[in-house]
C-alpha cells in the first residue's frame, strides 16, 4: 500500500514537471513576438524589414550600423502626438471600466435577488449581447453615436457600457449566486435601504470579482481600434490604436521603426497592470462562471 502511494506521489511529481515545461516553452512562444517587437523599436527602419529577427548582441560589428537609440521613440512620440493619445485612451478606459462594474455589479444584484420575469428577460438580453457580432451593428451604431453626439470620448463610455455588460453581468451574477443572503437581510431589519445595502454589504463582497472583471474589461478596451475609429470624430480625439495607424505614409510605406516604438509604449500600461493583478483573474472568472 505505501509503495502504491510512493509510485502515484512519483508519478504526480512527474507528470507535473512535464507540464511545467510544456505551459513553459508556449508561453517562451508567447512571449517571443513582444520580445523581437522591443528589439525592434530600437532598429533602423531598413534592418527592420531587411532582418527583422536578428539580435546582435554589444561589440558585433552590426550593432553601430543598425540601431538608433531611442530615436525611434522621439519621432513616433511628435507623428501620432502621443500625449494627447495616451490621455484620451485613459480617460476613456478608466471611466468605462468604471461605469461598467457599477452598473452591472447593481444589474447582476437585482438579478440574483428580485426573482421575476423583468430580471429573467434582462439576464438573457445581457447574455445575448455576448453572441451578436459587433459587425452586425456598427453601421447602425455609427449613425446613432453621431445623431446622439456620443462621438466625444465621454459619449463612448456609453456605447462601452452597452458592449462590456454581457461579460460584466454574467461574471457578477454567477458570483452573487454562491454569496449568502442572510446578511442583507440583517442589515436591512437594522434599517439600510437597498442603495446602502449595496455600498456596505455586497460591494466588498464582490471586490474578487470586481478586480478580474477590471482587468478584461480594461485590457478590451484599452486595445480597442474599430469602435474608437467608427464613433469619435477624428479630427478632435484618437486614441492610441488610431494614433498608430497615422504612421502610415503615401502608397503604403510605413515608419516601421517609429510604429514598433508606438506600439511598445502602448502595450507597457496594460501589461503592468495585468502583472500586478493577475492571480485575481483566474479566482474571479472560476467564481463567477460556477455557481457555489
Amino acid at each position: 500500500m505505501a509503495n502504491e502511494k510512493s509510485n502515484l506521489k512519483r508519478s504526480t511529481r512527474v507528470a507535473n514537471g512535464i507540464l511545467s515545461v510544456v505551459f513553459s516553452v508556449i508561453s517562451l512562444a508567447y512571449v517571443y513576438p513582444l520580445f523581437i517587437m522591443l528589439v525592434n523599436s530600437f532598429k533602423k527602419k531598413a534592418y527592420i524589414s531587411r532582418a527583422p529577427f536578428t539580435i546582435p548582441l554589444p561589440g558585433d560589428a552590426n550593432w553601430t550600423r543598425m540601431f538608433v537609440g531611442t530615436d525611434n521613440y522621439a519621432t513616433g512620440i511628435q507623428k501620432t502626438e502621443f500625449p494627447m493619445a495616451f490621455v484620451y485612451s485613459l480617460v476613456i478606459t478608466v471611466l468605462s471600466v468604471f461605469v461598467i462594474l457599477l452598473c452591472c455589479s447593481m444589474t447582476a444584484w437585482y438579478i440574483n435577488r428580485v426573482h421575476s420575469k423583468l430580471s429573467k428577460g434582462v439576464y438573457a438580453l445581457c447574455l445575448f449581447s455576448m453572441v451578436v457580432p459587433f459587425q452586425m451593428v456598427m453601421f447602425t451604431l455609427s449613425k446613432i453615436a453621431n445623431v446622439l453626439h456620443l462621438n466625444t470620448p465621454l459619449g463612448i463610455v456609453v456605447i462601452y457600457l452597452g458592449f462590456g455588460a454581457g461579460l460584466a453581468v454574467f461574471m457578477f451574477a454567477g458570483y452573487m449566486k454562491s454569496c449568502p443572503i442572510a446578511i442583507e437581510e440583517s442589515a436591512m431589519i437594522d434599517g439600510c435601504n437597498p442603495v446602502r445595502t449595496f455600498f456596505s454589504i455586497v460591494l466588498p463582497v464582490l471586490q474578487p470579482t470586481y478586480v478580474s472583471t477590471a482587468i478584461l474589461e480594461a485590457m478590451w478596451i484599452w486595445n480597442d481600434y474599430l469602435l474608437p475609429y467608427l464613433v469619435l470624430d477624428l479630427k478632435k480625439y484618437k486614441t492610441i490604436p488610431i494614433a498608430v495607424q497615422y504612421l502610415k505614409g503615401g502608397y503604403g510605406s510605413v515608419d516601421m521603426g517609429a510604429m514598433m516604438a508606438m506600439l511598445v509604449l502602448a502595450i507597457v500600461p496594460i501589461i503592468v497592470l495585468y502583472l500586478c493583478c493577475q492571480k485575481y483573474i483566474v479566482s474571479g472568472v472560476m467564481a463567477g462562471a460556477v455557481k457555489g
